[in-house]
């Protein structure tokens, strides 16, 4: 093996062994699938400076996971997430230097852009409050699974500050539209969950009780599927919004070469000739 090689092979590892500190993480027993849950339940799971950090750096290493395909980001006791504590993360921030407001404001920004790095796909399962930087979490996300219940604030107005949040003015109206996520944003309000699946925020909406268990589902699906071309989908996906139409079409026909050259594209031709279902394996 040659020196590069090696050193590239030296950043994969496995993931699904993970310890949390800050939320559960748990992993399906074949270590593809990986969720995420926001565990305090009793403030509706609402974030804190280490949480903040532990998410960016899981989401980070996970570019180089080696076994999980997607992940699922989920809340305890009924609710997504509240946001940013508000003793533990905005009453400090009102005593701190303008240096270190930027490295934090940086910091919450850099768990959306990891986020949206990470090759495999993210689903959340969001029900009741969702809320702040978690209404962010769930916009970052690839898929968005609802409840009834479910009720989706960007707050940032109510304690004084911007609309623009952790990526809120570029990825909110790129979901739901320019108008709507205007009103939003100025005013704060929540977005009900009919809203949210009428205007693309969410793409369905489940029962309280099985919301989890369909996004885990759909996770699965991913997971069983061509997973390198799915992280080829989510890379192109975020790319060509800063392209024009010419030079996408032409990154996609260079990702779509690249997918070509895999073993799952081999694998899908031989199943259809031998009128079987394809296996994939992601490579």
């Amino acid at each position: 093996m040659r020196e590069t090689e090696h050193t590239m092979a030296g950043h994969k590892r496995p993931c699904a062994g993970y310890q949390a500190r800050n939320f559960l993480w748990t992993a399906s027993e074949d270590g593809k699938v990986a969720t995420i849950t926001l565990n305090r339940p009793e403030r509706k799971n609402p974030l804190t400076f280490d949480s903040y950090a532990e998410l960016r750096d899981l989401f980070r290493a996970l570019v180089y996971a080696t076994d999980i395909k997607t992940v699922v980001v989920t809340g305890a006791g009924g609710n997504f997430c509240s946001g940013g504590d508000v003793h533990e993360i905005i009453g400090p921030l009102t005593q701190m230097s303008a240096p270190e407001l930027l490295d934090f404001t940086r910091m919450t920004g850099d768990l959306v852009k990891a986020m949206r790095a990470c090759p495999a796909p993210v689903i959340s399962a969001v029900d009741g409050i969702c809320a702040g930087a978690g209404a962010m979490i769930a916009l970052a996300s690839d898929l968005r699974l609802g409840t009834p219940q479910a009720r989706t604030a960007f707050l940032f107005t109510r304690v004084g500050l911007a609309g623009a949040d952790m990526g809120a003015c570029t990825l909110l109206p790129r979901m739901i539209g320019q108008g709507r996520a205007s009103e939003l944003l100025y005013t704060g309000r929540s977005m009900s969950a009919q809203e949210g699946v009428e205007w693309g925020f969410f793409n369905s909406l489940h029962e309280s009780g099985q919301v989890l268990d369909a996004a885990q589902a759909l996770a699965r699906q991913l997971a069983d599927g061509p997973t390198f071309a799915h992280g080829m989908t989510k890379k192109l996906l975020h790319q060509e919004w800063n392209m024009g139409v010419d030079e996408a079409i032409e990154a996609e026909a260079q990702a779509q070469a690249i997918c070509m050259q895999t073993r799952d594209f081999r694998r899908a031709y031989d199943a259809f000739v031998a009128k079987r279902k394809p296996v994939f394996e992601g490579d």
